[in-house]
């Protein structure tokens, strides 16, 4: 079933005509001895005390997007490894829940976002006015941000302070992410967790997880359908 545990065996299942409670699944769990992975234990990621400037939330929560590149968001979380803590900054596509740019490194600098922004330019080539939504964290409010973000004609929207369901879709897929692979897996290195955070995004997340605000599809699999749709409109 499910590479990475028991939300893709639930969509599998549910694909397949077949419906299962969470008391069910409590109950054979502690038949085979099984149970919840623990969380690892909390990192702020978000400094939000400086003096750079803040900009205004223009998402609002409205987090149902008609169309690509229209909303990204983006967000930074960690990752334990036996080298010490990794970090992940990721942009998604709001009308996709695509993951379409993301960086790994061993710190939380400006530099991670900007690596994670330029991919997420370079594989959407978006037009003007895409509006990038994060926090207030420094990262974010930096200059060399700020200026990546104004060079390419994006509209800059943040979160209220210390309110995470400002973010919450991005939010949510950290949290996914660390209950599908990140939580069951020990990493001996830091290499060895960015190999398989890359994998999991670009071939399983991105290609295979399915989404019930997308009609059970995966990220790729709402976008070319989207697609079609464009041309045959076209046609």
């Amino acid at each position: 079933m499910g590479t990475y545990g028991s939300p893709r065996v639930h969509d599998d299942l549910v694909e397949w005509g077949y419906t299962i409670s969470e008391k069910t699944v409590a109950r054979r769990m502690k038949e085979l001895a099984l149970t919840a992975t623990p969380k690892e234990k909390f990192v702020v990621t978000t400094d939000s005390n400086h003096n750079l400037n803040v900009y205004p939330n223009l998402v609002k929560r409205e987090f149902n997007v008609e169309k690509p590149n229209k909303v990204w968001v983006a967000d930074i979380t960690y990752i334990w490894t036996l080298e010490g803590w990794l970090y992940l900054s990721s942009i998604m596509d709001l009308f996709s829940r695509k993951i379409v740019g993301w960086s790994l490194g061993s710190n939380m600098r400006k530099g991670l976002t900007i690596q994670a922004l330029n991919m997420a330019i370079i594989s959407r080539q978006p037009p003007e006015g895409v509006i990038n939504h994060s926090d207030r964290g420094s990262q974010y409010c930096s200059n060399d941000y700020i200026d990546a973000l104004n060079e390419h004609k994006m509209q800059i929207s943040m979160s209220k302070k210390g309110d995470p369901y400002d973010n919450a879709c991005i939010e949510s897929f950290h949290a996914t992410i660390k209950k599908d692979l990140i939580y069951r897996r020990r990493f001996t290195t830091r290499a060895e967790a960015i190999k398989a955070i890359n994998f999991y995004i670009n071939n399983f997340y991105n290609e295979k997880r399915k989404h019930s605000t997308l009609g059970n599809c995966s990220p790729n699999q709402f976008e070319r359908k989207h697609d079609q749709s464009e041309l045959e409109d076209i046609s």
